[in-house]
């Protein structure tokens, strides 16, 4: 297919999208106008995400204390919405590429609501072994649809505001979705506490279909129907990138499934502080600097990320308090802001302009990749050296992405 040429005025580009009309690629867009551009689809991604996310502090409680499984299980349960999440990557690229970005979105929704129901339906289930699997199947559905719902979105962006801002739309669009976890993560708790986890599945099968009410209402872009390159060919361009971004993303994955366990274990309060002080630092980073990729090259940008990110995990692990930790995460949060996005330019940038949403659904997918691998190994981390060794292992990790990135930092500076 060529949905979009390199001007970014292909057929998508030329339907009727909204009053916001999105610049070309040759445009030089400014950072009001591309926000004003992509606000309606961040406000999709966020009530999208809110309820969805509310789920994470709690999901480890619900399995080791409600269920009584060990940290192993836990990490694989939270493993397992990432590598469903990477099984679905391409295929919600290849959807938003063929048929349209808003399609891709509604398909999220609609199946975040299905995995949502699977949550509820996990309680009936006196057997902990059946409402595990339940639940892994509610997490797997969560996944996929988690991808369907991003990548639109993203591809959404990038045929309103042009490559030349994949930066921007890379950041933006992930601020939404950590300022749906920043907010759910209290929300969750606070659901969690009065109604257990019944409350929880109840609110994440609601919100994205409140959510897909919204997206009836704006405006897609038509496709054209026809094929797109070789999925191999656009792998094999970004695959640098993505191994990047994957090994920088654990810091995350350690964040998401441990945190609140380590809080507990020590027994500080509330639970729910690490996950907003991390998409706290994440959002003021990219209000901040959401440009930097664009500006000053995305591997670079990525690289000193990375660097802030490592020391953030560090202190998680050293910390004394609830709150030095609450600091660690934020500062985890403040230099994993960057990283994503900043790979992510050299990802786009690498990629034919007809191929993009293939491209975003592969570099993902490394995201998804290195998150569902690193569930499960954390949780045997954990189980041998107890909570505290996750964050430290995570640094040592995300450290080995500079590897990554320095080289492709070099060569855009010869370039």
């Amino acid at each position: 297919m060529r949905a979009r040429s390199d001007a970014g005025v292909g057929s998508e580009a030329r339907a009727p999208l909204t009053p916001l009309v999105a610049p070309t690629e040759g445009a030089s867009a400014g950072s009001s106008s591309v926000i004003a551009a992509l606000l309606p689809l961040m406000a999709v991604v966020l009530v999208g995400f809110c309820l969805i996310g509310a789920a994470m502090p709690v999901l480890p409680l619900h399995v080791h204390d409600g269920l009584g499984f060990g940290p192993v299980m836990v990490g694989i349960v939270a493993g397992s919405q990432f590598c469903s999440a990477l099984l679905a990557r391409l295929w919600a690229g290849s959807v938003a590429d063929r048929w349209g970005a808003k399609r891709a979105v509604m398909i999220g929704l609609v199946g975040a609501a299905v995995a949502g129901m699977l949550y509820g339906l996990s309680l009936p289930v006196t057997s902990p072994i059946a409402a595990i699997s339940v639940l892994l199947a509610g997490r797997a559905v969560l996944g996929a649809a988690e991808s369907f719902i991003i990548t639109g979105a993203t591809i959404w962006g990038l045929a309103r505001v042009g490559g030349r801002n994949a930066g921007k739309v890379i950041a933006w669009m992930g601020t939404a979705m950590f300022a749906a976890f920043a907010g759910g993560a209290p929300v969750g708790t606070w659901l969690y506490e009065r109604g257990g986890f019944r409350a929880i599945a109840a609110a994440t099968a609601i919100a994205p279909l409140l959510t897909l009410l919204l997206v009836m209402f704006l405006h897609g872009a038509v496709p054209s129907h026809r094929e797109s390159p070789s999925i191999i060919g656009v792998i094999s361009r970004i695959w640098k990138p993505g191994l990047g971004a994957a090994l920088g993303s654990v810091g995350f994955g350690a964040l998401s499934a441990f945190s609140s366990l380590l809080f507990v274990e020590r027994g500080w309060t509330p639970i729910w502080l690490p996950f907003t002080s991390y998409a706290v630092g994440l959002i003021a980073a990219r209000i901040l600097f959401g440009h930097g990729p664009d500006r000053f090259g995305g591997a670079r940008v990525a690289v000193v990320s990375l660097l802030v990110e490592t020391a953030g995990l560090i202190l998680i692990a050293v910390a004394p308090s609830g709150m030095l930790a609450a600091f660690g995460a934020a500062l985890t949060g403040l230099g994993y802001s960057l990283v994503f996005p900043g790979f992510g330019v050299e990802a786009v940038r690498s990629a034919p302009a007809e191929s993009r949403g293939v491209a975003m659904g592969a570099y993902t997918a490394c995201l998804d990749l290195a998150l569902g691998v690193s569930g499960p190994v954390l949780g045997l981390a954990a189980g041998a050296a107890g909570i505290g060794s996750v964050f430290l292992v995570s640094a040592l990790v995300v450290a080995g992405a500079i590897a990554v990135g320095a080289p492709m930092m070099r060569s855009a500076r010869a370039g």
